[in-house]
């Protein structure tokens, strides 16, 4: 299959990534606010026909009028819409996409021999592992004694990931590592919705239909699933945006950024599920998880931004009588040599390295205005040892050093 073909495979897998995504999120969000947002209904007669809450909106000129029932309503109506194509579509375009760039060209996007040597048949097995064991636990641990103490049970979700996202970067690349665990993470929520959230429901309706009385426990369990859902959504969509900022998935302690990056989005979105109950408390919203959320983001930023590089000091004119010279600073000829046989092969009008029919991110490297033009960009991705992608031109450390000094140097001619 042609690169250029594979192209327009990931452009139309992403396209509908989003799309799906969207919708399904969307829904999922408005859903979590309506249900937070339902009043004790105003009329008795609704009351006692089992509606336990209601909302008036207004929306694009028309007003709506939402019931939520404490159970389910007497009888059932002759259409009622069901919410999960959005999620199970989200699922199986990220596993095309999956399966396309990080399983189909896993040597280029999901191994760095750097990290582990592992061989793209290994590579793969593990991360669907990973995909397939992460549900299992969870959904092991929620099948517990815990679901009934949801702060425990919360608390154990969050070991386990921190403990998968360390392992998933021991593993992989730093892109492969950061992806596979928001993949991880939505195939978890997806499947909450698959096993859990629409077969509880479909009990429900088939119980009414029979004229029995639905069983409780299916909306309890249903309930809890989606609350972790809404907390999985900002780490997830992190994640799914993480492989276009190198200075996250190549830092140095990797895993403690994925960490504290996705920690940092569940507790924003934290507190805006309690925003939703402000009303409650005057208007008012503590702001302590909104805080701590940024805290984490703003302290993770300035524990990743650029140290200066040191420059030598100019040594004395003469040491005991020995006159000392200081080294010359890399001229462009040299690190154009560098460039021409590590990096032009690829961010060139027309790459010679097979897989890429034009320059990755549109970048161009063959000439010094070229290079000039994108310095910092260049430092962030040599410094972290995300480019050369999978070092497939095996640029070594001294070429690095080289072409980073060089750079902190001003660049000289």
């Amino acid at each position: 299959m042609s690169s250029y073909v594979l192209d327009w495979l990931a452009l139309a897998g992403r396209w509908i990534h989003l799309i799906t995504g969207i919708a399904w999120i969307g829904s999922s969000f408005y859903f979590v606010w309506l249900d937070d947002h339902l009043h004790k209904p105003a009329r008795p007669e609704d009351a006692e026909r089992g509606v336990g809450g209601e909302l008036w909106s207004v929306h694009g000129g028309g007003f709506y009028h939402a019931q939520k029932y404490k159970l389910a309503p007497p009888q059932l109506p002759g259409t009622l819409h069901w919410f999960y194509w959005e999620a199970y579509s989200t699922l199986l375009s990220g596993i095309f996409l999956l399966g396309l760039l990080y399983y189909g060209q896993a040597s280029v996007y999901l191994i760095d021999p750097q990290v582990a040597a592992l061989t793209p048949p290994a590579a793969i097995a593990i991360g669907i592992a990973f995909l397939i064991g992460g549900w299992l636990v969870y959904d092991g641990l929620c099948r517990t004694a815990l679901a009934r103490r949801p702060l425990a049970l919360a608390a154990v979700v969050a070991l386990l990931l921190s403990v998968a996202a360390w392992g998933l970067c021991q593993l992989f690349s730093g892109r492969g590592a950061f992806i596979h665990f928001g993949a991880m993470l939505g195939t978890i929520m997806v499947a909450n919705v698959f096993f859990v959230i629409i077969p509880g429901q479909r009990r429900t309706v088939r119980a009414l239909s029979e004229g029995k009385e639905p069983n409780p426990l299916d909306g309890q369990r249903g309930k809890l699933r989606s609350v972790h859902n809404t907390y999985f959504t900002l780490p997830v969509l992190f994640t799914m945006i993480s492989n276009h900022y190198a200075m996250t998935f190549g830092a140095k302690w990797n895993w403690l950024v994925l960490i504290a990056l996705c920690a940092g989005g569940a507790l924003i979105r934290a507190w805006f599920v309690a925003r939703h109950f402000a009303e409650s408390r005057g208007g008012r919203t503590p702001p302590w998880t909104l805080l701590a959320g940024l805290t984490l983001l703003i302290a993770t930023a300035v524990a990743l931004a650029p140290q200066p590089r040191a420059t030598a000091t100019p040594a004395p004119a003469s040491t005991a009588g020995a006159t000392i010279v200081a080294a010359p600073v890399t001229g462009y000829a040299r690190i154009q040599q560098i460039l021409d046989a590590r990096c032009v092969t690829c961010h060139a009008t027309k790459p010679a390295f097979p897989g890429f029919p034009t320059p990755p991110k549109g970048l161009v490297l063959e000439t010094e205005e070229q290079l000039r033009a994108k310095l910092p960009l260049i430092a962030t991705q040599v410094s972290t040892r995300v480019m050369p992608i999978g070092n497939l031109t095996s640029m070594t450390d001294a070429e690095r050093t080289e072409l980073l000094d060089w750079i902190s140097h001003g660049a000289p001619h």
